[in-house]
């Protein structure tokens, strides 16, 4: 029988396999990101122990999927989460799930929509001056724990949680204020051409890890991922050794863990590992 990771890849490549679809029919440049970078030159697909896709579009190409996208999944099994589509989600970036599906992830207790997704994110420009950037990111670090909290997301599920009534209008008003100045701090150098760095502002990783020049993120090549054709920096090997080092080894065998999902409901049945 299949492991939980195993059926979670399947699911995922279907979800990507859709999202490459949108972005050549809109005509939207795209990158994979991250992990999903490092496995595609590392493993030509999936890391075998990571369970999750990360891909990310300049700001002007990322806006354009996200108004655009939702009529086109119209009658699919899909559906684009974003801050606006789904009130009770909190993250500044969009996700891909698939609706056929329900998800249970680690540390990660809310009341947003629920489903395998993939990671969506904008590439933001951002300023030259270091003391700019820290403004930024601070002012986005303090909208973004606010909107978590309001909007309840826990590191544990807790008995309290199921007592709780769901967020009223006015609660969810003040939300969607609070994601709005978000966002404006996210694209607060989009309109300054002279500006030719940007990041994954919702990165995982440290600053100066998921930043990048306009060439890296418009210079692409394709490369194989698990059957299907994705689209890849050029300059691949510069971003992944300065966010992983040698990124041809293998990591430890005690680092080789799924980091997201913990339970998966489909075709009606429950699986966990």
């Amino acid at each position: 029988m299949s492991r939980l990771i195993d059926r979670i890849h399947r699911v995922e490549l279907g979800n990507l396999a859709q999202f490459i679809t949108l972005c050549h029919d809109l005509h939207l440049s795209y990158t994979l990101l991250g992990g999903s970078l490092l496995g595609a030159i590392r493993h030509q697909g999936f890391i075998p122990w990571d369970d999750d896709v990360d891909v990310g579009l300049l700001r002007p190409d990322y806006d354009r999927l996200l108004a655009e996208a939702p009529q086109r999944l119209d009658g699919t099994h899909y559906f684009l989460q974003t801050p606006n589509s789904d009130p009770n989600y909190g993250l500044s970036y969009a996700k891909l799930l698939d609706r056929n599906t329900y998800i249970e992830e680690k540390n990660n207790v809310n009341n947003a929509r629920k489903g395998i997704f993939i990671d969506i994110f904008p590439l933001d420009r951002i300023p030259v001056e270091p003391a700019q950037q820290r403004e930024q990111m601070t002012k986005f670090q303090w909208y973004n724990t606010r909107i978590l909290l309001q909007l309840r997301y826990h590191l544990v599920n807790t008995p309290l949680q199921k007592f709780q009534s769901p967020l009223g209008a006015d609660q969810l008003a003040d939300v969607q204020a609070l994601k709005d100045q978000r966002h404006a701090v996210m694209t607060a150098y989009l309109n300054q051409p002279n500006l030719t760095q940007v990041k994954n502002l919702a990165s995982q990783y440290s600053y100066n890890k998921e930043v990048f020049s306009l060439r890296q993120v418009t210079d692409l090549t394709p490369v194989p991922f698990e059957g299907l054709t994705v689209q890849v920096p050029t300059d691949y090997a510069t971003i992944l050794t300065e966010m992983y080092g040698d990124y041809l080894a293998l990591p430890p065998k005690n680092q080789r863990t799924e980091k997201h999902l913990d339970k998966l409901i489909m075709d009606n049945q429950v699986f966990t590992d």
